[in-house]
């Protein structure tokens, strides 16, 4: 019989630092061809994948057991992508990336003003859709991390604006001390205003803030971010009217 016992572990071995912790990027698509060469080129970049076929199977899967990002198509059977990504929001901040057609510029606007955090036109290159999906998890990933993990002196400091209190190391938000979940791009677009209370941020300074350089939004997606952002903000406060709206130039924090 084979000797199983394993030997002691030298000092060198027990102090070595862990490996990273896999990411998980979560597929949904109808095209089976489409899922095959995503996932494979994903795995190719050390990335762990799990695919599936119809919005309706993912909800529930996304719920149950969330990857640090999702890819959805928009036109898929049984539940399409944006009914996907409302149920989800409804529950969830999880970062989401769009995949579209060049026809349905209509959907990727409505998908960003639901909440998704990007968007990648069909057909696409790998590389471009890995460089996305790091953007997006570099912005969100130490929302997972603990202090001791990631050292307190290297965590930027908290954003407190009276009432309001923004975690920038770990993507987190409390009003009165209550939690308010906010998806990463309504983080950044908070974040770029509570950090320069009273100053007015134009539309274009907010698209700056929450998106990346090669990705425009129109200016009623960063109306519907913040219409967004009130309304979850008044499900803590019905009273909330932190965020001012001055028309023709823009939005403001208003600090107290």
């Amino acid at each position: 019989m084979a000797d199983t016992h394993t030997p002691p572990a030298s000092p060198a071995e027990a102090s070595a630092p862990s490996a990273p912790r896999q990411q998980t990027i979560a597929l949904v698509d109808d095209d089976r061809n489409i899922l095959t060469t995503v996932s494979i080129g994903l795995q190719a970049e050390g990335f762990a994948t799990r695919v599936y076929t119809d919005g309706e199977t993912a909800l529930k899967a996304l719920l149950e057991n969330p990857p640090d990002l999702a890819i959805f198509d928009i036109k898929m059977p049984r539940m399409d992508g944006l009914h996907l990504l409302k149920a989800l929001r409804e529950k969830s901040s999880l970062p989401v990336i769009f995949l579209t057609s060049k026809d349905e510029e209509p959907d990727e606007a409505l998908g960003l003003a639901m909440g998704a955090d990007d968007y990648i036109t069909k057909p696409f290159s790998q590389r471009l859709l890995v460089a996305r999906i790091r953007a997006i998890l570099r912005r969100s990933d130490l929302a997972r991390t603990t202090p001791e993990e990631t050292g307190h002196g290297d965590l930027p400091e908290p954003v407190v604006r009276g009432r309001l209190r923004l975690d920038p190391a770990r993507h987190q938000v409390t009003w009165d001390g209550k939690p308010v979940s906010l998806t990463v791009t309504e983080f950044l677009i908070l974040e770029a205003m509570a950090l320069r209370p009273g100053v007015v941020k134009s539309r274009n300074q907010l698209m700056d803030a929450a998106y990346s350089e090669d990705v425009y939004v129109d200016d009623r997606t960063i109306d519907s971010h913040i219409k967004r952002l009130r309304r979850k903000f008044r499900a803590v406060d019905p009273e909330f009217g932190a965020i001012d709206t001055l028309y023709g130039a823009g939005y403001a924090f208003a600090d107290g």
